[in-house]
């Protein structure tokens, strides 16, 4: 069983002892360098800070800010915003790099990166890249994540008022951070039925989020998906080989197509003219 710390939502330092060796360096550079072809790299201000970000898609579409997982900005988070970028009539995806150019190639590496993550800092981020999209072409604004960017993507439905609509994949914000009682944008939410992670993405936690969002008012969907675990959505063969490594052996092709086509659908009815 893997536990969280509920007061940071972070991983604790017992995850995943098997994996704690897993890096897969080679593979992770090829697919960012042939993905990094697509992105527009930028900076992006706010306080008294700058970060980078990469942007993909039509210009003047609908933006979607896009939030990475535990890894940091790597070749998956990048396969999921160019994905997004091509649905329906074209969407302008942009990923804020929250770790400032750090990526973790192993589960120890994205553990210590995701421990020294300041939480509030990273709503900070995700407000300034809704607000970049919405100053260059963008009227409307979603926000979505995984794992640790599906718990900061529900953060921003409550913190962030610029955001139109928010897809949220395996992962919830500890109360400290943002209570979905509070939401004031859409949210749509994806957890797989066998993940393990107790207190922030396990189907207890789903179903706590749920009732958070029937009390706030918002539209909301919360789907559960039989049979899958933690990071479902991770398809790529790197993805695949990672997750393997970490004990989440299965693959679920219809799973995943069903998720998007429901993301599809909850981003076109509240982002689309």
């Amino acid at each position: 069983m893997v536990r969280i710390c509920c007061s940071r939502s972070i991983l604790t330092k017992t995850l995943f002892f098997k994996a704690a060796t897993t890096s897969l360096p080679r593979l992770q550079v090829r697919s960012v360098m042939m993905a990094d072809s697509s992105f527009n790299k930028i900076q992006i201000h706010r306080d008294d800070t700058t970060f980078d970000a990469y942007v993909v898609g039509k210009e003047d579409a609908p933006g979607i800010v896009v939030l990475q997982e535990w890894w940091g900005v790597d070749f998956e988070i990048k396969n999921h915003a160019l994905k997004i970028s091509q649905f329906d009539s074209g969407y302008k995806a942009l990923i804020p790099d929250l770790y400032r150019g750090k990526v973790g190639l192993d589960v120890a590496e994205a553990q210590h990166l995701m421990d020294g993550l300041d939480w509030q800092g990273a709503v900070k981020d995700i407000r300034a890249s809704v607000n970049w999209l919405k100053a260059n072409g963008s009227k409307k604004v979603g926000v979505t994540g995984f794992c640790m960017g599906g718990a900061l993507s529900i953060a921003s439905s409550v913190l962030v008022p610029e955001v139109d609509a928010v897809v949220a994949f395996y992962g919830v914000p500890s109360l400290e951070l943002a209570d979905p009682t509070n939401a004031k944008a859409p949210v749509q939410a994806h957890f797989g039925e066998q993940d393990g992670f107790v207190g922030f993405s396990d189907v207890t936690a789903a179903k706590a989020l749920e009732e958070k969002l029937k009390a706030s008012g918002v539209p909301y969907e919360v789907h559960i998906y039989p049979g899958n675990a933690h990071a479902f959505m991770n398809r790529s063969p790197e993805g695949v080989e990672r997750r393997k490594g970490m004990g989440m052996a299965d693959e679920d092709e219809a799973a995943v197509e069903l998720a998007w086509s429901r993301f599809r659908s909850w981003m076109s009815r509240f982002l689309l003219p």
